[in-house]
C-alpha cells in the first residue's frame, strides 16, 4: 500500500478535516518516503488515529518506530510518529503540532506499549506532556532539573545542585 491509499483510507473514515498529507517532492525515493508526513488538524486526536492506524485491517500499524520531537523556533512544537506495518511492509509518519506553552498530547501508550520511553524522552527533553501516560517522569535528567534542554530558548543555569555548569 502506497502513501495516498493510506491518507485516502483516513480521509475516508474521518474525513478531510482531520488532516493533510504533505508528499516530499524530492527525486531521492528514501528522501521523498521519509520527508512526506500526514499532519493532524488537531493534535488531540492522534490517539484516535493511532488506534484506527493499528486496528483497521488493511493498514495494521503495528510498529511504532521512533517518536521525535522538534522545536520549530516560531512558538510552536511538533511531535513526529514514524509508524510501520510489519505484516504489509508499509510506513507512515504522523505530525501534530501545537504552542509551546501548551504543549499537551494525548498519550499513545495504550496504542503501542513501546511509546511510553519515547514519551518520556520528548518530556524530559522538549516539555511536550502526554496526558494519560502511565509513568510521566523525567528519563534522562534529574526531576528537579530547570528546563527541558532541547528547546530552542532553553538557558543553560549557571548553576546546579551548587555544582558550577558546565562542569
Amino acid at each position: 500500500m502506497i502513501p495516498s491509499d493510506i491518507v485516502a483510507a483516513i480521509h475516508s473514515s474521518f474525513g478531510n478535516a482531520f488532516g493533510t498529507w504533505h508528499e516530499s517532492n524530492s527525486e531521492n525515493a528514501y528522501q521523498r518516503r521519509v520527508g512526506s508526513y500526514f499532519e493532524l488538524a488537531e493534535p488531540s486526536t492522534i490517539r484516535d488515529l493511532a488506534f484506527f492506524l493499528r486496528d483497521e485491517r488493511a493498514l495494521f500499524f503495528d510498529s511504532l518506530l521512533l517518536i521525535s520531537s522538534v522545536d520549530n523556533g516560531n512558538g510552536t512544537l511538533s511531535i513526529v510518529y514514524h509508524l510501520e506495518s510489519t505484516k504489509h511492509a508499509h510506513q507512515i509518519t504522523l505530525k501534530a503540532t501545537m504552542p509551546t506553552d501548551n504543549a499537551h498530547l494525548p498519550s499513545a501508550t495504550d496504542v503501542w506499549l513501546h511509546a511510553n520511553w519515547q514519551e518520556r524522552e520528548a518530556w524530559d527533553m522538549m516539555g511536550i506532556h502526554f496526558d494519560g501516560h502511565p509513568d510521566h517522569r523525567r528519563i534522562l535528567l534529574d526531576d528537579d532539573y530547570p528546563g527541558h534542554p532541547l528547546r530552542k530558548d532553553f538557558k543553560e543555569p549557571d548553576f546546579y545542585h551548587g555544582m558550577k555548569v558546565p562542569y
